[in-house]
């Protein structure tokens, strides 16, 4: 897969091409249908597919301050959209200029003159333009003056609850995990939710406890999940390695500081300074304050326990 940041990546003489532009952080199912229809689409037509992201996230330069949680780094994008197929992932710095760029100047400027679009495609919800005055049918009515085809597909919605079921979407998957429910994010995802960082130098209590842990240090605005405990897959390099996760501050030991503290089960050894990732399966518990120490090794006894016997469950389709 081609990456390209910014049009000016775009090589000279790029021929024509099947588009599909969002956001698109977490690559969650509403995006896999997107993203698998664009790919199709491009190879029925026998063109290459392009999709078209964002960074910043574009709510950070609307509303300065104002970051959501990020569900997936861009690299962690890129390769989970090469997965998909997609022949080329372009990235376009979010800017001021081109928060105020018209919709109609987006649509000339980005899909026709650099891209060479023959389609477009994108969800049924999606704005463009400055003021987010650009819509689906607007985009219809530029595709018809420019030449290029346009779909905007339907957005998925869970319905193993009939009448009331949800829409999947960036915004609900920030919730599930800002709640704790990281089984919800998962289902909304596709797949567990991950946390990537590099392993950094802890206050060793866990080593002291019995349970060394490695303290992960992730990523500005990453969508860290609740306080709490959690049955966590702990990736490094092609490993993947169960692991009992402890977010929080430690409040046995009356802490203060937020940690992403990693026991890996089964092995010992020293992942500092590595760069990992854990994929968040389920919550065990909620962060608790325990009267002594010996309570608490007790109940991470019991974590560990509950972490082997749902990581040796089959996954639910």
């Amino acid at each position: 897969m081609l990456r390209w940041r910014g049009l000016d990546d775009v090589p000279t003489g790029w021929g024509r091409s099947v588009v599909t532009v969002g956001v698109f952080d977490g690559v969650h199912r509403g995006h896999q249908k997107l993203i698998g229809r664009a790919v199709a689409v491009a190879a029925a037509r026998d063109l290459p597919s392009v999709l078209v992201t964002f960074d910043p996230h574009p709510t950070e330069v609307i509303r300065p301050g104002h970051h959501p949680a990020q569900l997936t780094t861009l690299a962690r994008r890129a390769e989970l959209v090469g997965e998909l197929g997609i022949s080329a992932f372009c990235v376009l710095p979010f800017t001021t200029e081109l928060a105020r760029m018209p919709a109609n100047e987006f649509a000339h400027e980005v899909l026709v003159e650099r891209l060479h679009a023959a389609a477009v495609l994108v969800g049924d919800n999606f704005t463009f333009g400055h003021g987010a005055k650009g819509d689906v049918p607007l985009l219809g009515q530029l595709g018809r003056r420019f030449g290029f085809a346009v779909e905007g597909l339907e957005l998925i919605t869970d319905t193993t609850d009939p009448g009331n079921g949800i829409t999947y979407s960036s915004t609900y998957i920030r919730a599930c995990i800002d709640g704790g429910d990281v089984a919800l994010a998962a289902q909304a995802l596709g797949r567990p939710h991950r946390l990537e960082g590099v392993v950094v130098r802890g206050d060793r209590r866990g080593h002291e406890l019995g349970f060394p842990t490695a303290n992960l240090a992730p990523p500005p605005f990453a969508a860290v999940p609740a306080d709490g405990v959690y049955a966590c897959w702990f990736v490094h390099g092609k490993r993947q390695l169960p692991a009992a996760v402890s977010v929080g501050t430690n409040p046995t030991f009356s802490g203060r500081q937020r940690t992403v503290e990693a026991y890996v089960l089964d092995v010992n050894e020293d992942f500092y300074g590595h760069h990992v990732a854990l994929d968040f399966v389920d919550r065990l518990r909620g962060m608790e304050r325990f009267d002594s120490v010996d309570a608490l090794v007790e109940q991470m006894h019991r974590d560990v326990i509950r972490t082997r016997e749902l990581l040796s469950e089959p996954a639910a389709d």
